[in-house]
């Protein structure tokens, strides 16, 4: 049994000296885990590392066995984002959450293109940061958790009707509650930043109202349902995008 695809990979965790167990996903075979010989070599390391594009083969003798993977690179994004820290939080953030989200081997082709475009453009962090959460969101929606941002959930309008904009998602239901519609359960809902209904790139203080906004589903739809916790590197992006809320030392 083999297969060739092109593949982002997800995770490469040593095995043994050299090797690394690695996951990848393609567009057609989802995420799928193998073997990759030598992966912590010298000459390999910086292959295998999460976020890289590469074109994968994969050889096994039954179909469910974990097989072996060799690879060639195409896009060195792990590379790219080495200098800028948030760039690269966003990175290894992305690739957590598609790698422990996702059942193995099961096609996702929609959140495989959208991690990929994702990636490419990364090198300008601050212009992806938005595009990270809709593509978070899409990912619950392709594992059937999907958020309805279209109306508020107690007076039916759409954000643009008479009760105002969209500005809260109930956390028990994932439907949206407009501002007046809100009342005085605010505080028991949670923030729904304007660029996820407006559109456009929004501000720190918006993003980190969107990541704790995706947080909080793929906590409890997603992981949860696996028993386990978010991954550690999507809470690390959280808490670097809320200290870019804190001001400039000589502003204070």
């Amino acid at each position: 049994m083999e297969w060739e695809a092109p593949a982002i990979i997800l995770d490469a965790r040593p095995y043994g000296e050299a090797d690394a167990i690695a996951t990848v996903m393609t567009e057609i075979h989802g995420a799928h885990r193998g073997l990759a010989r030598g992966a912590q070599s010298r000459t390999r390391a910086a292959l295998w590392q999460p976020g890289n594009l590469i074109q994968v083969r994969w050889i096994g003798r039954l179909s469910d066995q974990l097989g072996s993977f060799s690879a060639e690179l195409i896009h060195p994004a792990a590379a790219l984002v080495l200098d800028d820290a948030l760039a690269l939080t966003m990175l290894t953030a992305s690739c957590a959450v598609a790698e422990g989200g996702l059942p193995e081997r099961h096609p996702y082709p929609a959140a495989f293109d959208g991690l990929l475009h994702l990636l490419a453009r990364l090198p300008q962090p601050e212009r992806q940061m938005a595009e990270l959460i809709r593509w978070e969101l899409a990912f619950l929606r392709d594992l059937g958790y999907g958020l309805d941002l279209t109306s508020c959930a107690i007076s039916g309008e759409s954000g643009l009707g008479n009760s105002g904009k969209l500005a809260y998602v109930s956390p028990r239901t994932g439907r949206a509650v407009s501002e007046e519609a809100a009342g005085t359960w605010k505080d028991r809902l949670l923030p729904l930043p304007p660029f996820l209904t407006e559109g456009g790139e929004g501000s720190p203080p918006e993003w980190a109202d969107g990541l704790r906004l995706t947080a909080h589903f793929l906590a409890r739809d997603v992981f949860g349902l696996q028993h386990k916790p978010l991954p550690q590197a999507r809470v690390a992006l959280y808490d670097r995008v809320t200290a870019l809320k804190e001001p400039p030392p000589d502003a204070r």
